[in-house]
């Protein structure tokens, strides 16, 4: 956890300028030796620092916290009304870990869990997700169910749906979904999606649905994930440090009356949309499931989501489940 002076002093270098020893002293009240420490102590959380001398000390990417009433600004009365408890951590293991542990207290429906850092993050097939301090998105919402998993079936296709909404609206293009739950922009990951469920077979269920979206991934971090992967910064050409509240709010604006209205609506509602925005359509791709794998020809999604792959020798095969790999050329 964030002590309240090093958070102090977070925001005071968020602006990515420089701001000398004695300056910052002042701001925070406390001694030229304290400031050090409390600056070397930013290292703990992965923030890199730059001191010049002459000039003091800057940040050496600016950063914008996330912040409640900010995020608020950006939300429109509908999804205003779906949203409960809106949580932001400095620090946490998983938000979807702790909103799971959240939903067997009882919290209610509609919460979200967002956070600067996460030293757990979880990504499909108990992968560790890469989440740097202040930099990313990663946001969990609970939601509850009447009809149990079963009348959610094809969720987490409708939510990828949500977030490409917000991302166009953000002015993101080329951005494409890869089943069944990965956001690519020109064959490169921008995000990912978790859904984890709990609850009875046939009867109420609660869903946490996780997000982790590249924001600005510093290269060294990124070196820890397998596959190639890009940022809304690469895509922009341009620094979005000052964005990320405005972007929460436009993902909570999609996000939340997806879920609100999918018992009603179902995968169907979804499915041409999802189908327009397929970047893996006609692709050559390896199918990877346990210790095996099948090659072929994406063909589309059937009704119910799943994944259709046309073989070599014509067969079509369809699959519930499995990692998809894009073939290089």
């Amino acid at each position: 956890m964030i002590s309240p002076k090093l958070k102090q002093l977070l925001l005071v270098l968020a602006d990515g300028q420089f701001h000398s020893g004695t300056e910052l002293a002042g701001l925070l009240g406390v001694s030229r030796s304290a400031v050090w420490k409390h600056l070397s102590a930013l290292s703990e959380f992965g923030i890199d620092l730059l001191a010049v001398s002459g000039k003091g000390y800057r940040l050496q990417h600016p950063l914008q916290l996330l912040d409640e009433q900010q995020i608020d600004l950006h939300l429109d009365s509908h999804a205003r009304s779906l949203l409960g408890e809106l949580e932001i951590h400095d620090e946490i293991h998983s938000t979807n870990t702790y909103l799971l542990d959240r939903a067997r207290q009882g919290v209610g429906i509609g919460s979200v869990c967002l956070a600067e850092r996460q030293t757990a993050g979880k990504g499909r097939r108990g992968r560790y997700w890469v989440s740097p301090f202040g930099h990313n998105i990663y946001l969990s919402i609970l939601w509850r169910f009447q009809g149990g998993p079963t009348a959610i079936s094809g969720l987490s296709l409708a939510i990828g749906v949500a977030v490409i909404r917000a991302l166009r609206g953000f002015g993101i293009v080329d951005v494409g979904l890869k089943w069944p739950n990965d956001i690519y922009w020109r064959q490169r990951k921008l995000a990912g999606i978790l859904i984890e469920v709990s609850g009875e077979t046939s009867g109420p269920c609660h869903a946490v649905i996780g997000l982790g979206l590249n924001v600005y991934l510093p290269a060294h971090e990124g070196q820890a994930i397998e596959q190639d992967w890009v940022d809304l910064q690469g895509i922009l050409a341009e620094s979005v440090h000052g964005k990320r509240n405005r972007l929460v709010g436009e993902l909570l604006n999609q996000l939340l009356p997806v879920l609100g209205d999918y018992e009603t609506r179902a995968l169907g509602h979804y499915l041409d949309e999802w189908r327009g925005y397929d970047c893996m359509q006609g692709k050559q791709v390896d199918i990877f499931m346990h210790e095996q794998s099948v090659s072929g020809v994406v063909a589309g999604i059937d009704d119910q989501g799943l994944l259709l792959l046309e073989l070599a020798d014509g067969q079509t095969r369809v699959f519930a489940s499995g990692e998809v790999s894009f073939r290089r050329l």
